[in-house]
C-alpha cells in the first residue's frame, strides 16, 4: 500500500499525472448490490488542456485508457483533419450503478470500468458529435472512424452508431474483462 492505495492504484495515478490528467481521489463507493467502486476517482480533464463535460467519476484504468485515447489517436487525428486541438470531451455516462440495457446483467457503468463520449469539442469551438454522419460530413466521419478504431484494443468493448439504436449518438467504451484478453468492438 502506497497513501492508502494499492501499489497498482498509486502507480495508475502516477500516470495520469504524467499525462496531464485532472482528477480528485474520492472515498470507496459501496453502491446497492454489487455496485461499486473500491478506488473511485472523479476526473476533470482527460490532459492538458481536454475538460471532461461534465466530470465523470470512474476507475483509475477507464480514466487511463480514455486519456490515451485522446492524446494518441483523437488529439493527432483532429489537428490533420480539421487543423485544430480538441479542448473537450462531452460524456454522457461515468459510473452510475445499473444494468444493461438488455436489463440481465450489470453495466460495466456500475463498476466505474466504462465511460461514453457523446463529443468532441475543438478549440475553435466546433463540436464534433458521436453520430451518424452525413456523406458532406466527410471528416466528422474519418474523425469519428479514426478514434473508434483507436479505442478498440485499449477498451475491451467498443459501441457506437450502428451497433444499435442505444449506441447511436455515443461511443459506449469500457474495460470488461474477456475470454482470452479479446475484445467486442461493433
Amino acid at each position: 500500500m502506497t497513501g492508502g492505495l494499492p501499489g497498482g492504484e498509486h502507480a495508475c495515478r502516477a500516470r495520469l499525472v504524467a499525462l496531464g490528467v485532472s482528477f480528485e481521489t474520492l472515498p470507496e463507493i459501496d453502491g446497492e448490490g454489487a455496485c461499486g467502486i473500491p478506488y473511485p476517482i472523479k476526473v476533470t480533464s482527460l490532459g492538458d488542456g481536454v475538460g471532461l463535460q461534465p466530470a465523470g467519476v470512474m476507475n483509475c484504468a477507464t480514466a487511463e485508457a480514455a486519456a490515451r485515447l485522446v492524446a494518441d489517436a483523437a488529439q493527432p487525428e483532429a489537428m490533420r483533419l480539421f487543423g485544430k486541438n480538441i479542448s473537450a470531451v462531452r460524456q454522457s455516462s461515468a459510473y452510475v450503478c445499473r444494468l444493461r440495457s438488455s436489463g440481465e446483467k450489470l453495466s460495466e457503468h456500475a463498476t466505474g470500468n466504462a465511460l461514453d463520449i457523446s463529443a468532441f469539442v475543438l478549440s475553435d469551438g466546433h463540436v464534433v458529435e458521436v453520430r451518424k454522419h452525413e456523406a458532406m460530413e466527410k471528416a466528422e466521419r474519418r474523425f469519428q472512424r479514426t478514434v473508434r478504431n483507436a479505442a478498440c484494443g485499449p477498451f475491451k468493448t467498443v459501441l457506437g452508431p450502428g451497433t444499435d439504436p442505444d449506441h447511436a449518438t455515443h461511443f459506449h467504451l469500457d474495460l470488461a474483462e474477456r475470454r482470452n484478453d479479446g475484445t467486442y468492438c461493433r
